[in-house]
């Protein structure tokens, strides 16, 4: 894994900081996106460049406007030589998803239309531009990070968990296509996973009363549970296994718990 690099979005906190911190680990370049923090993207770059003898650089995108990655990608190729593994991990929250976050009957095309650009919109340009430069050096990996929400009942998230359902079926016929230039696509589903983003939800106590009473392991998921399963997915480990999505959730989605 040495040398190779990563592209990720949305990088400077929860999943995709654990994400990125664990490929780093490994020796992986890292290649990521932040928001609107730029101080705190650039900071971590420096940082996990002094710590694992990496190369890291942060680069703003705008997951909402997805035709930006075709820039994003010629900035890339500039300061890596070289793309081997993408993930699409950033979401939107805040104003952005007002009409696509809350009761059925409170849905409204805008915020569901955000909803869809962010999740799986994103995902396919993101992933059409790193598979043009993965053919380059012969194969690679692409995931998209989605959620349980479109498996088990979640309050206020028909938007999302509807949103995530499409992106892992665009996965699936992403790595029926990609498969011959040598690429696998998966995607990785977490249960509510403790992240900043979560707490910004107004039932934010709610659900993780619920998680943790559903979890035969009492506890919520935190970002690190979802960066190990992303990392093997990368790896030769995981060579045949291409088009499918992998459920971490610590037994919620089954509800095994008495």
């Amino acid at each position: 894994m040495k040398g190779k690099t990563l592209v990720i979005s949305g990088a400077t906190r929860g999943i995709g900081k654990a994400i990125a911190e664990r490929f780093a680990k490994e020796g992986v370049n890292i290649a990521f996106t932040y928001n609107s923090n730029e101080e705190v993207a650039n900071n971590l770059a420096k940082e996990w460049s002094e710590k694992f003898g990496i190369k890291a650089k942060a680069y703003k995108l705008n997951i909402l406007e997805p035709e930006t990655y075709r820039d994003l990608f010629k900035l890339i190729d500039e300061d890596f030589e070289r793309v081997d593994f993408f993930i699409s991990n950033a979401i939107i929250s805040g104003r952005a998803v007002v009409g696509g976050f809350g009761p059925f009957m409170r849905l409204k095309p805008k915020g569901l239309c955000n909803i869809y650009t962010a999740t799986v919109s994103a995902f396919v340009v993101g992933a059409q531009e790193a598979a043009k430069r993965m053919e380059k050096v012969g194969g690679g990996s692409i995931i998209s990070l989605s959620s349980t929400g479109n498996l088990v009942y979640t309050t206020n998230y028909a938007g999302h968990g509807a949103n995530k359902a499409a992106v892992e079926t665009m996965v699936k016929y992403a790595a029926c296509e990609l498969g011959k230039m040598g690429i696998r696509v998966n995607a990785v589903s977490g249960g509510p996973i403790d992240t900043d983003a979560l707490k910004a939800f107004p039932n934010y106590e709610e659900v993780k009363s619920e998680v943790e009473k559903r979890s035969p392991l009492n506890r919520m998921g935190v970002p690190k549970d979802l960066a190990g399963i992303a990392y093997f997915l990368c790896t030769e480990e995981a060579s045949w296994i291409t088009g499918q999505t992998f459920i971490v959730d610590g037994g919620t989605t089954f509800g095994c718990k008495e």
